[in-house]
């Protein structure tokens, strides 16, 4: 059976907590007799009994998968939270007891467990639900109730230190968690919609020692390259890719490796998403003048060996990010391009002339995430060529994953994600290149057995890690 929403005529037979307790679903009314959905392990013969003792009505069970089951709960009916016992603190701060049953905390502890980026609560003409960002797709994990909504907006503004009395205008606020003897930083964004305040909690401050460049999914050619880039004395280091990439990850991993008492590293961002021990951290505060420009300006003369940006998104941060590498510094930052050489082209455009980019630059690096197949219930099939783009079908590809859903991954199918990168060293050969404004270097990648970031999701597909529509913009984009 197709695990869909049913229609509220159904959905509105039993309650929440009688759908749980039960461990039973409506799914259809034929003839005046309900139709439930259970799991195969339970006894039907007296669970039946016991239902129409209970409802009054004739019942009918029809067994299914015990899996199946309950992600049908879970997309019909969701489980309510209990926040009555939020409090505020004047210090922002909460010791947490994951034994309290604390609406926030709970929420946060969740989020935090399911390696969550992004918590979501908003609201609608008749339902309120909170959602998280798991693997970089959100997911349905809570319903709440209508009209208490109001009330978990305003604790959570006094939790953040926002005004509790505008509800026109857009807001932002922190929180700061205390697990155990871990710090985690909440950002909170809260923005007016038209059926009330929707309000999105960021997860920050995660501290980057666990960080480990090996495992970021470079290829031993890849991190070679990579390495060999980062370990000069001066010149720029640009990682490109959306929004959600994993780039900041990237770049702390790689702050970790050069992270040295010889050098001084310091960095501006917006926000600060990871800590590590040893670099001087500053937070972007542009309403108080404190931008990219601004900051990196200060910065070379705070006698600097390393500076990391958050990101090159204007041409003022692009001149001072090359002047800085031109004077003897090692560069490291983001920029939003589809690909690795596409970098170059972003800059001319901002305005940075080609031959001082073909004299600082040293590495160019595209990367995206891909979501990696949940290993406990892939499923292998035959796989037809024909679904890959013409261009892809001379692979030798047989057969292939595909994704399920079970209670280890929450009914995604997919559980982690691993990156997947597009690593060029600018040799003297590609400087020339920059010097000439040339966009096209294909041949040049192929000769130098350079995999571009199609190549590599392809690979992952070919291993079994991923599906085919993990992997199909890629091989779209460049077909």
């Amino acid at each position: 059976m197709e695990l869909t929403q049913i229609d509220n005529e159904l959905k509105n037979q039993i309650t929440i907590d009688q759908a749980w307790y039960y461990g039973i679903v409506p799914i259809k009314i034929d003839q005046g007799i309900v139709h439930f959905l259970v799991s195969e392990k339970k006894n039907n013969v007296e669970l039946q009994n016991e239902l129409e003792i209970v409802f009054g009505k004739k019942i009918q069970l029809e067994s299914e998968e015990g899996q199946k089951v309950e992600q049908f709960l879970l997309n019909n009916y969701p489980k309510v939270l209990n926040y009555d016992r939020l409090e505020s603190s004047n210090t922002n701060t909460y010791r947490l007891n994951v034994n309290d049953n604390n609406f926030l905390e709970t929420l946060v502890k969740e989020a935090k467990d399911l390696y969550s980026s992004d918590i979501h609560i908003e609201t609608y003409s008749e339902k309120c639900r909170i959602r998280f960002r798991v693997d970089g797709v959100l997911i349905d994990r809570h319903k709440l109730n209508k009209i208490e909504y109001p009330t978990l907006i305003n604790k959570i503004k006094i939790a953040a230190s926002c005004d509790i009395a505008e509800k026109r205008m857009p807001q932002d606020g922190r929180i700061r968690f205390k697990f155990n003897n871990s710090n985690l930083d909440i950002r909170v964004s809260i923005l007016p919609t038209l059926y009330g305040e929707k309000i999105v909690l960021r997860l920050l401050g995660s501290d980057a020692s666990h960080i480990q460049i090996e495992k970021l999914g470079f290829s031993k050619e890849e991190l070679e390259r990579y390495e060999l880039a980062v370990k000069k004395p001066n010149g720029i280091i640009l990682i490109s890719g959306p929004t959600g990439s994993g780039k900041t990850t990237t770049l702390y991993a790689t702050l970790k490796v050069i992270n040295k008492p010889t050098n001084n590293i310091l960095t501006i961002e917006d926000p600060i998403e990871y800590t590590l021990d040893g670099v001087n951290q500053v937070q972007l505060k542009e309403e108080i003048g404190l931008g990219y420009t601004e900051a990196l300006r200060t910065f070379l003369r705070q006698d600097p060996d390393i500076i990391m940006l958050g990101e090159i998104r204007d041409a003022p941060t692009a001149q001072m990010a090359i002047r800085a590498a031109l004077t003897g510094h090692l560069v490291l930052s983001t920029i939003h391009t589809n690909s690795a050489w596409g970098t170059i082209s972003r800059l001319v455009d901002m305005g940075v002339a080609p031959y001082l980019l073909a004299g600082v630059m040293n590495l160019s690096v595209a990367q995206r995430l891909i979501r990696i197949l949940c290993p406990h219930c892939k499923k292998q099939k035959d796989f037809n060529k024909k679904e890959l783009p013409q261009h892809y079908r001379n692979q030798n590809i047989s057969r292939h994953y595909e994704p399920m859903g079970c209670q280890q991954c929450y009914y995604t199918g997919y559980k982690g994600r691993k990156a997947i990168y597009e690593v060029i060293n600018i040799t003297k050969e590609l400087a020339e290149q920059i010097k000439h404004n040339v966009t096209e270097i294909d041949a040049y990648l192929k000769e130098n057995r350079i995999e571009k970031l199609s190549e590599n999701a392809l690979k992952l597909f070919r291993e079994g890690e991923t599906s085919l529509e993990e992997i199909y913009p890629f091989l779209l984009g460049e077909s």
